[in-house]
């Protein structure tokens, strides 16, 4: 299976936070932030290197730094995962995927994919809702056909429909996730799940 659950008691309180009902936009966006320092961590854990030599107040010695990395915010709950990304990785480039789903079908609508430069660089594609799996499948085949070749993606939660549905399309494409949540509702929504993010990150519920 190409899915990594995290397992830190950190990521574990923190998709607590997000869980709960009561917490208000702002302890959300919070919260959403913190567990994602967490899911970059793990995503970027075998990302290439290049050395160059540096120099410390005491001697010289080996340096590192990371090779070009691109980010995709899936609009607009992708957004609740971009500064944290930024943050650990002030050279990140930055692209956005704008799709929504169809209320009846589950199925994604594009209207908007705007990405920079992939040549060379390794994708995070940003989807904190794994439901289906149309939406990110749809952002993996559009960055891939603009020429990416390492993409992986950060989820919040993941229902097993989707993951299946990323290992029949895209079997070479990794996950990380907080949770792999139990199963779909009738609605297509995560349960136990944490409602809809974009409504919850920019309190428009």
């Amino acid at each position: 299976m190409n899915l990594t659950v995290l397992d830190h008691p950190l990521a574990k309180h923190y998709l607590s936070v997000l869980r709960d009902k009561d917490t208000e936009p702002e302890g959300f966006r919070a919260a959403a932030r913190r567990l994602t320092y967490s899911l970059v961590m793990e995503a970027t854990r075998d990302l290439e290197l290049t050395e160059h030599e540096i120099q410390t107040p005491l001697e010289k010695t080996t340096g590192h730094q990371l090779t070009p990395v691109v980010a995709i915010a899936v609009l607009r709950a992708g957004l609740g995962l971009l500064d944290a990304v930024v943050e650990l990785i002030p050279s990140v480039k930055v692209g956005f995927a704008g799709v929504q789903r169809n209320e009846e079908t589950a199925e994604p609508v594009e209207y908007y994919f705007k990405p920079p430069d992939l040549a060379e660089a390794s994708v995070l594609i940003l989807e904190p809702m794994l439901a289906t799996g149309g939406s990110l499948s749809w952002a993996v085949s559009k960055v891939i056909e603009s020429g990416a070749t390492d993409v992986r993606c950060l989820c919040v939660v993941a229902a097993p429909e989707g993951v299946q549905r990323m290992n029949r399309e895209h079997p070479n494409v990794r996950i990380f996730a907080a949770s792999l949540d139990r199963d779909l509702s009738d609605h297509f929504y995560i349960q136990p799940g944490l409602g809809d993010m974009g409504d919850r990150l920019f309190g428009t519920q």
